[in-house]
């Protein structure tokens, strides 16, 4: 399963059907988890652990050093969950001592080719990133966020579940579960309502999301009192929750 062409560190722990293509690199560091396939001319290195059933594209660049000038070597990692789907000169860069020392990528997501996740990020479940989409350091990217073409995330940013950033959308603030951003810099645009159906939500819940986002954008309400009539529907609307627990921990101040 490894090509003969590959160079696999000794210290390396793959399991038994893990493919590794031609010309590519793996680290002592590294571990790969069963029927994970790696392209040719890949690069793994660092403390990188990546589960089961990924599948990596040719020139991907897994694990390396963060690009931070504050890094000097500290033995910091990359955890990368199951199922993730690492496309073309995709690079995932390990996490810094500033932070908790880990970049962590969940499962089932899908980077796109050139697409960049700096150190210290965390990314969910099932976020896709299009083509050449960029996040800097310590950026959280909830559950089901799609970032789309040539958008940027500003470092300590935090993006909500559900959420959709448009293409050439430059995020420097906090975008909350299900809100659309679009623009440099990034404003709000309207609730990712196609996205909301094709997961499942229900035409109530929907609509309970799009008054919020009116109640929340709409009403040159301040932010506290926003919060504060949205909190009213809490427990009737437990849709609403991801919202309100995502305003009250941000820490960069929302788009708005």
């Amino acid at each position: 399963m490894i090509d003969a062409r590959a160079i696999v560190a000794a210290g390396a722990q793959l399991a038994a059907d893990v493919e590794v293509g031609p010309f590519s690199v793996i680290g002592p560091e590294v571990a790969i988890g069963a029927r994970t396939r790696v392209g040719p001319h890949t690069v793994i290195t660092g403390r990188t652990s990546i589960g089961e059933d990924n599948r990596i594209f040719q020139f991907a660049s897994i694990g390396e050093a963060p690009q931070d000038k504050k890094y000097t070597g500290e033995p910091t990692a990359l955890v990368i969950g199951d199922r993730n789907v690492i496309r073309e000169f995709c690079t995932i860069s390990r996490g810094t001592v500033q932070d908790q020392g880990v970049t962590r990528i969940g499962d089932d997501n899908l980077l796109m080719a050139y697409t960049h996740v700096a150190h210290d990020c965390v990314l969910g479940n099932n976020v896709i990133m299009v083509n050449l989409a960029m996040v800097a350091g310590h950026v959280h990217i909830g559950d089901w966020a799609i970032l789309s073409g040539f958008s940027a995330v500003h470092q300590h940013c935090k993006i909500g579940a559900h959420a959709f950033i448009a293409n050439n959308t430059a995020v420097t603030r906090d975008v909350p579960p299900y809100v659309m951003a679009i623009g440099n810099p990034a404003v709000p645009h309207s609730i990712n309502s196609e996205g909301l159906k094709r997961r499942g939500f229900s035409a109530d819940q929907i609509r309970n999301l799009r008054n919020a986002y009116r109640v929340l954008y709409r009403s040159d309400l301040p932010l506290a009192e926003a919060v504060e009539q949205l909190g009213a529907s809490r427990d009737s609307q437990p849709e609403l929750r991801p919202l309100l627990d995502f305003i009250a921990q941000s820490e960069r101040s929302l788009i708005r």
